[in-house]
């Protein structure tokens, strides 16, 4: 019984010996180059390369950037200004009532239907109101959406020949250093500028 293991034992570590030199022996790597996709640079043995962009840069200096800063602070403003009218139109009814009540010139049925218009009224304007916040949010998400998109697009075809293995947006407190000739951002504006001119209005 021993001996019939132990010849066991002897075979099983002769296959995995052989299977072990034909492996090593066989001139294969055992990651190739097509396991990566074509854009992996380090499929290439390329030295690792990060360079970085500063965001608060690209939006003071992007035409598309500013140009969506205007469109929200445009449609913020209009909000604000629905919202001052709605609440002046509110503010008044309220003064009339007041003003009938203090007069004496409100019966207890007409009191009672006035407090009813003047809750409805309240009702409708926070409902407006959460309905053009929603609006702007879904707005400004899109809007922004679409920036990403954008310098995405742009720096995948920047990237094609710098061959860099992360882009990254620099942001104070996540990085304690950073090398300069690494920054990309005049490279980026100048490129959305140049190619997302025609987006303006």
């Amino acid at each position: 019984m021993k001996n019939g293991l132990l010849v066991w034992n002897v075979i099983l570590t002769l296959v995995a010996g052989y299977l072990l030199i034909m492996h090593f022996s066989s001139g294969k790597k055992s990651t190739s180059a097509g396991d990566f996709s074509a854009t992996d640079t380090t499929a290439l043995n390329k030295r690792f390369r990060i360079a970085y962009f500063e965001m608060d840069s690209v939006a003071a200096n992007a035409e598309l950037v500013k140009e969506v800063k205007t469109e929200l602070n445009k449609k913020e403003g209009d909000i604000n200004n629905e919202m001052d009218g709605l609440s002046k139109n509110l503010q008044q009814k309220f003064n009339y009532y007041q003003n009938l009540a203090q007069a004496g010139s409100l019966s207890e049925e007409q009191s009672q239907a006035a407090s009813q218009e003047m809750k409805t009224m309240d009702d409708k304007m926070k409902s407006r109101k959460q309905q053009l916040d929603q609006e702007y949010t879904d707005l400004m998400t899109r809007r922004q959406n679409e920036i990403k998109s954008k310098i995405e697009g742009f720096l995948k075809e920047y990237n094609q020949s710098r061959n860099y293995s992360y882009i990254i947006s620099y942001e104070q407190g996540l990085f304690y250093y950073k090398d300069t000739i690494y920054n990309i951002t005049a490279d980026l504006i100048k490129g959305l500028n140049a190619k997302y001119k025609p987006l303006k209005k």
